[in-house]
């Protein structure tokens, strides 16, 4: 009888913006599952903890903290080498980091726009160049860029943000293509609202209103979920999906307009 292999074992991965948030918990969940995972930020101070508190845990893998600017690609070959020279081999990517503002398109200044696109875009090309040549060098592995929502509709004052997310899911699926014959798989995840830091602050949404994962009917997540499905995608489970863009947002909603009843929260 067939068994998957969700395992992650003894593999390498770059998570890039792990301080907190989806990303934490995406190296979290792979150092859980016996992967060793190099962790970055623009801040040690920020990183370091997260690092400190994979290794201090019962997780089989260890982690290896960065100071990195994702944006500077110095910076990106500097975190490829540091985490070659600690594991030996780059076996998985996660490009996570990414931020935003709100703004309408109008107000939107030039530096406004390429801040935004260099933080979401342009350091996912960094980090795929340097990152995946190791991979297509050696025996392969797997990318899972994180995109949004926001790049798959309209984004009313996300203009920059929903622009550089949708060009995230156009270079996933080029990639596959090019990069099938090395080896490597690359494919992404759009989440749409999950609950994070920044999130709770906007909405109000402390832990303690967070529907259970065992609740259908909701449209805010857990980061754990994000990472669950970053886990099953670098796996071999998933050897057949590539250039494949997962989409999170819970039920689909039957309107346009949101509430904290829409979001399955008990408020």
């Amino acid at each position: 009888m067939h068994e998957p292999d969700f395992g992650v074992a003894g593999e390498t991965a770059i998570v890039t913006g792990a301080s907190r948030g989806i990303g934490r918990s995406i190296a979290e969940t792979l150092a859980a599952g016996g992967a060793n995972v190099a962790i970055c930020s623009r801040s040690m101070d920020r990183i370091g903890p997260v690092a400190d508190a994979i290794d201090e845990s019962e997780a089989d893998g260890s982690a290896l903290a960065v100071e990195c600017d994702v944006r500077d690609r110095d910076a990106v070959e500097d975190l490829v080498d540091e985490t070659v020279e600690a594991f030996g081999d780059i076996d998985v990517l996660v490009n996570n980091a990414g931020g935003e503002f709100v703004a309408p398109f109008e107000d939107i200044s030039q530096n406004g726009w390429e801040t935004i696109l260099d933080l979401n875009l342009t350091s996912v090309v960094h980090c795929s160049h340097l990152a995946g040549a190791v991979m297509r060098e050696g025996d392969g592995g797997a990318i899972v860029n994180l995109s949004s929502v926001n790049g798959q509709h309209a984004a009313p004052g996300e203009s920059h943000y929903g622009a550089a997310k949708a060009a995230i899911i156009r270079l996933t699926e080029t990639l596959a293509v090019e990069w099938a014959g090395d080896g490597v798989r690359v494919n992404c995840v759009a989440p749409g609202l999950i609950q994070t830091p920044g999130v709770a602050e906007t909405y109000g949404i402390g832990d303690e209103a967070m529907p259970p994962r065992e609740e259908a009917d909701r449209r805010i997540g857990h980061p754990e979920e994000v990472a669950d499905i970053v886990r099953f995608l670098v796996s071999p489970a998933a050897s057949l999906i590539n250039g494949e863009t997962i989409t999170a947002k819970g039920v689909p909603p039957a309107g346009n307009a949101m509430s904290s009843d829409d979001l399955g929260l008990d408020t």
